[in-house]
């Protein structure tokens, strides 16, 4: 029960955090009528997801291994590193942290109009098309994941693991940013999705699969390339 509290909570602060302030940024440049470069939102962002990473990391990472995010338990429960029931517990945990960090930024800025909700299309500041939105996901989401179960993988990295992936986490975001928003996180995207509503709501099913295949794919190919 402390591991799915612990993911509840993990998933929770990454949504208010890094969709906090992906909304902060974006209110403040359009109620300054500031002509804002997109490179430094695009960094003030995936700084802001990757400083939550390790926060969480070295707060609740020896308790549940601080994934919060689906898509590292999925690679975790291919690579055999937890079972299938607290598979399905973890990714019921990290889903109603985010729905509940989403509610915490409805409250905090009185509309759900705008909740760091990610999209393709007009949604997309590149204007990314489906197929370039699900490709730019499985390639993030890849690297993200490989990054993640490396360092893992060894116990003498257990003081830099936190800085790794945070570190990892920003540096998808800086790529990912202008054509998804990033999700690389099932339960991320679905949160803020379901509260927003509307065409964050019809588009979420891709950041829920994109992410899903690319970190399965990272579980495999980690598996054959670290095979002895």
């Amino acid at each position: 029960m402390k591991k799915l509290i612990s993911e509840f909570i993990g998933t929770l602060v990454l949504v208010v955090f890094g969709c906090g302030s992906a909304v902060a940024a974006n209110t403040l440049m359009g109620s300054n009528g500031a002509a804002m470069p997109l490179g430094y939102t695009t960094l003030l962002i995936a700084f802001a997801f990757g400083l939550t990473i390790v926060a969480m990391a070295y707060s609740i990472g020896n308790i549940s291994g601080c994934h919060i995010n689906p898509a590292v338990s999925l690679a975790m429960l291919i690579n055999k590193k937890m079972e299938m029931n607290e598979f399905i517990g973890y990714v019921i945990a990290q889903v109603s942290g985010a729905i509940a960090g989403a509610g915490i930024l409805v409250a905090i800025f009185g509309s759900n109009t705008a909740l760091g909700t990610n999209g393709f299309g007009e949604a997309s500041a590149m204007g990314a098309d489906l197929g370039v939105a699900f490709l730019v996901e499985v390639i993030l989401t890849f690297v993200f994941v490989i990054a993640i179960l490396g360092v893992t993988s060894k116990t003498e990295n257990g003081a830099v693991v936190g800085i790794v992936i945070g570190l990892s986490l920003v540096l998808v975001h800086i790529l990912g940013i202008p054509f998804t928003g990033t999700s690389v996180n099932p339960a991320r995207s679905l949160g803020p999705a379901l509260l927003a509503g509307g065409e964050a709501l019809k588009q979420v099913w891709l950041f829920i699969a994109a992410p899903l295949v690319g970190a399965a794919l990272a579980a495999f190919v980690y598996k054959f390339i670290s095979a002895e």
